[in-house]
């Protein structure tokens, strides 16, 4: 990470966890900015992804089958897969594509503009504390989104997949 990446997320990370952040810049304002220098940009940038490493999930909706996206933050586990955290800025209710992804786990993602199915797995009780810890390493203080919620936040583990194609069907 570079050092001016380091020092604006120093300036930034604080400022995360107010109040006015968590009720109004995180949930109204962030949305329709990434929207927007996503269709600008044609998908190429992303605006969360200039502090932490970000990606766009593709989930199937819970309740409706239609495709839903989403521009998460996403921490590396180190072993070639990502955890995401259903944090909702604090909220007291579940984020909807947590839903998406229980009732659906088989998604994709798209990460520097390369798409990759995956499989969503909730992170078991037992290794809730070392999945915080790694996402605390590169954002301090973001299970405080936890604790502030007065819920357990759900944490999935996003595995990359194989796409089977049959014989003679187009390779993606």
């Amino acid at each position: 990470m570079s050092r001016a990446v380091d020092s604006l997320r120093a300036v930034i990370a604080p400022l995360t966890r107010t109040r006015l952040f968590r009720r109004v810049i995180g949930p109204m304002l962030l949305p329709p900015v990434e929207r927007l220098v996503a269709w600008a940009s044609h998908g190429r940038v992303q605006v969360s992804a200039l502090l932490v490493p970000s990606l766009v999930l593709h989930t199937t909706g819970a309740k409706t089958g239609t495709r839903r996206d989403v521009p998460l933050m996403y921490t590396p586990d180190g072993h070639g897969r990502a955890i995401i955290a259903g944090t909702n800025f604090a909220g007291s209710r579940h984020p909807a594509w947590t839903a998406n992804l229980l009732a659906h786990p088989e998604a994709a993602i798209t990460v520097h503009g390369r798409d990759l199915a995956v499989r969503a797995s909730l992170i078991s009780d037992g290794e809730r504390d070392a999945a915080w810890a790694r996402i605390e390493r590169q954002w301090p203080g973001y299970r405080g989104y936890e604790r502030d919620s007065g819920r357990s936040v759900r944490l999935f583990l996003l595995q990359p997949v194989r796409v089977q194609h049959s014989p003679g069907s187009p390779r993606a």
